[in-house]
């Protein structure tokens, strides 16, 4: 037996990246998935993971922003699953920017995918969760802002340390319904938005950014979205039953050194 077999997983952001990752690992571990996205490219990923895993999976074009449009992505969900055992709120932005030259869309841009996408996904998947006696609420944080920070990332560092906050209240909110809820501090994974990042770093060469990225991480390299994956696994899973409001690092290492100049 898998150990998410059986149950089902409502994941956000699964057209790319990170949400793509997660949905594979899940696949793997024997989970039926809802995979939700903005980006119409969710649907072939959904039939390239049933058809190698061989689980049930059904793709939904969304908008985290809009809690309407997450509670219709849900009730399908529901009405083809009758359950949904996990959310992986995944879906997230980054822009970078000076801080004084930073619009209030800029700044709503972050708070509208990063904070309420989080918040709406959530909305929408807890009380079938609370009917069923029990869920699991993987919310995808970042080591940016709750723990360190490059320039230009203030908006995207206030929005993803919120959602520390908004994890250990709602864990602690929804303890004694059976509801756990961690958060998963990412570093540099090799994602469309690191390469987003680079981009917006170095125009004329991004590459050459990654390989700096990957120059100040101890373990040499970014990570892969399927490692971050497995962590999501594990907190989804009943291996992790007695673990809620948890903060859970995942950066090769990155957020160890007190100088990248200093030691032997």
């Amino acid at each position: 037996m898998k150990k998410l077999s059986g149950k089902t997983a409502f994941i956000t952001g699964a057209a790319m990246g990170l949400g793509a990752g997660i949905a594979k690992v899940y696949a793997h571990h024997g989970a039926n998935l809802i995979l939700a996205d903005i980006n119409a490219d969710v649907e072939q990923v959904a039939h390239e993971l049933a058809a190698e895993y061989g689980v049930e999976v059904i793709a939904e074009t969304i908008d985290v922003t809009k809690i309407e449009s997450c509670k219709a992505a849900v009730e399908k969900g529901i009405s083809k699953f009758g359950r949904i055992d996990i959310l992986c709120a995944i879906a997230g932005v980054c822009k970078l920017g000076d801080f004084l030259e930073m619009s209030e869309s800029d700044l709503d841009f972050h708070i509208n995918v990063n904070i309420k996408g989080v918040w709406n996904s959530t909305k929408a998947v807890l009380p079938y969760m609370l009917k069923d006696n029990g869920g699991n609420i993987v919310v995808m944080s970042s080591v940016t802002g709750d723990l360190v920070a490059d320039p230009g990332e203030v908006a995207y560092a206030l929005s993803k340390s919120a959602l520390i906050g908004f994890t250990k209240a709602l864990a602690v909110e929804y303890a004694t319904k059976k509801i756990r809820v961690n958060a998963i501090q990412l570093g540099y994974a090799r994602t469309p938005m690191a390469e987003s990042i680079a981009v917006q770093s170095n125009p004329a060469n991004p590459e050459a950014v990654l390989e700096e990225m990957a120059k100040a991480i101890p373990m040499r390299r970014l990570g892969l979205p399927t490692e971050v994956g497995e962590l999501a696994a594990f907190l989804g899973s009943d291996e992790s039953s007695y673990i809620t409001g948890g903060q859970f690092v995942i950066d090769g290492g990155s957020t160890l050194p007190e100088s990248v100049s200093v030691g032997v």
